[in-house]
């Protein structure tokens, strides 16, 4: 297997015309690019950085946080890319649990490295922005340079992305440069991109679905088209200037897509791909995105920074839910819950923890100095995710959400994401999602958070789920309207903040207005 930054001056000899980046008035080819990359390279090696450093990036995605990326690898550095909301005591941890060397930032993220007591004592680099004691990113691209060679080899480190941490501190996960090559090979194969391709470049760069994009494009001589921040009618008008073909994103940022004033008006004529990742798409949103684009393929992957792939679906809309089969570098099983080992499987259309096999090409090798991580999830040669799904009796894996999302009512285990898939067709919810909150009598009742976009009651919307094929036990007890649902940077709902009553409630009815004609759920048993 190649290391990454081989891989990329075979992309430049393949392609040293082909637009390579696109970044508010930044127009690279590879080959420019490699001459900016290279630079950045012997700025590195100026400032005393040496192979298997960590950096630690606070930056939205630009062209300045792909050049890094792909300096990184180039150079045999480790690059450390954190959330650019960040505080000052979040950029801290990670500054000392990855021991970076360097920190690099922009406007955006200048307060939190200003308060970081940890980033004062580190060589800092800033990206558009004045600071009297960083070093000028723009001057170190920008300066004159020999091109770069590759010092990496495929074993050594390449990325260290650092997981959401909920509940503790966040964990890190290190990738080998063949993982991450592999996963990006991958990546083409399961969306079948073609030569060329142009992604917009919106997942950020601080995410597996962000680096896998990137990557992705690199090999197939695509454009890797950049917003910095997700902005919908930004978003239109970029497919629309640069002919974007595919799009990978997660539900919500799809969700904001579609229900954007201007998307109506917008052409998005040549996108003729889609995929998604990150959380369970809704039934509604996937048949709306399905009408709205036609694409040639509609791809669900199912995946984490760990592992990339543990299962695609290609035709998402074919099979609402289905998660499809293992990728071509897994095996996937589903275990009883609380399962004591990897063979203790849950019978077909049993609902259990999925697992996936640690010897596929893309996996890590385990935490960044977290043994009583990799002890929890780490067993048998296999990885346990914490997800909760089901094979159903085709050999289709459906995901119903994480093993501490499961709602316990009653005895009954309750999966969320089906509840919240079947209100997702009612013609007057905008969003939903589903929890347990606590009840005296239930253990837990199922409680139902509703965004609405037309006038509907709490009556209607029970209705609607008895006669939707949905289980009795399963009906929402509760319907709590809200303007807004909590979700994480990258768009990911948060329902531990729902169980905390830390959500915005409605504030107003919505006005009608809204055709609620709809078509009804097929009833399934359950």
């Amino acid at each position: 297997m190649l290391d990454l930054g081989t891989s990329f001056l075979g992309s430049v000899a393949r392609d040293p015309q082909a637009l390579a980046i696109v970044d508010d008035g930044v127009r690279l080819t590879y080959a420019q690019w490699y001459r900016r990359i290279s630079s950045v390279v012997a700025s590195f090696d100026r400032i005393g950085l040496k192979a298997g450093d960590h950096i630690v990036t606070v930056l939205q995605n630009c062209e300045a946080a792909a050049t890094l990326h792909w300096a990184c690898q180039l150079a045999d550095i480790v690059i450390t890319p954190i959330n650019w909301r960040a505080k000052n005591d979040e950029l801290d941890f990670c500054i000392e649990n990855s021991e970076s060397r360097a920190v690099i930032y922009q406007g955006v993220s200048a307060q939190a490295v200003a308060g970081s007591k940890r980033a004062s004592n580190l060589p800092r680099i800033a990206v558009g922005c004045e600071d009297a004691g960083a070093i000028d990113f723009a001057r170190m691209a920008g300066e004159r340079a020999p091109d770069a060679s590759p010092r990496a080899a495929a074993e050594d480190w390449s990325v260290m992305l650092y997981t959401s941490g909920t509940t503790s501190r966040p964990k890190g996960v290190p990738r080998r440069h063949r993982a991450e090559r592999a996963a990006g090979v991958a990546h083409v194969a399961q969306n079948l991109y073609r030569h060329g391709e142009r992604t917009l470049g919106v997942m950020p760069l601080y995410h597996t679905m962000g680096v896998r994009s990137l990557i992705a494009m690199s090999l197939i001589g695509g454009r890797f088209v950049c917003l910095p921040r997700y902005d919908a009618a930004r978003a239109l008008d970029l497919i629309e200037a640069e002919n974007v073909t595919n799009l990978y994103l997660v539900p919500t940022l799809y969700h904001d897509l579609v229900h954007a004033r201007e998307f109506a008006s917008a052409n998005i004529s040549s996108v003729r791909k889609l995929g998604f990742a990150g959380a369970p798409m809704t039934d509604g949103l996937l048949k709306k995105l399905d009408e709205a684009f036609q694409p040639e393929l509609f791809v669900n992957h199912y995946g984490s920074s760990e592992i990339y792939t543990f299962t695609v679906d290609q035709n998402a809309p074919a099979k609402p839910g289905s998660a499809g089969r293992a990728g071509i570098n897994q095996e996937i099983r589903v275990v009883k819950l609380n399962a004591a080992s990897a063979s203790d499987l849950a019978a077909p259309e049993e609902e259990g923890e999925v697992i996936a096999l640690m010897a596929g090409d893309e996996s890590f090798d385990g935490y960044w100095r977290r043994p009583d991580a990799d002890a929890k999830s780490l067993r048998d040669g296999w990885y346990f995710t914490g997800d909760t799904g089901l094979i159903d009796r085709d050999g289709d894996l459906f995901v119903t959400g994480r093993v501490d999302d499961m709602i316990i009512t009653g005895g009954e285990n309750v999966s969320p994401v089906e509840i919240e898939s079947c209100l997702s067709l009612h013609p007057a919810v905008l969003e939903v999602a589903v929890v347990g909150l606590p009840d005296e009598k239930w253990g837990k009742v199922v409680t139902a958070f509703v965004r609405r976009k037309a006038q509907i009651g709490e009556a209607e919307l029970d209705q609607f789920c008895r006669t939707s094929g949905l289980a009795d036990f399963k009906r929402p007890r509760r319907f709590v309207f809200v303007d807004a649902l909590p979700k994480s940077p990258v768009g990911k709902l948060l329902r531990r903040l729902l169980v905390a009553g830390d959500y915005q409630p409605e504030h107003a009815p919505p006005s009608s207005g809204v055709d609620l004609t709809f078509a009804r759920r097929p009833t399934t048993s359950s």
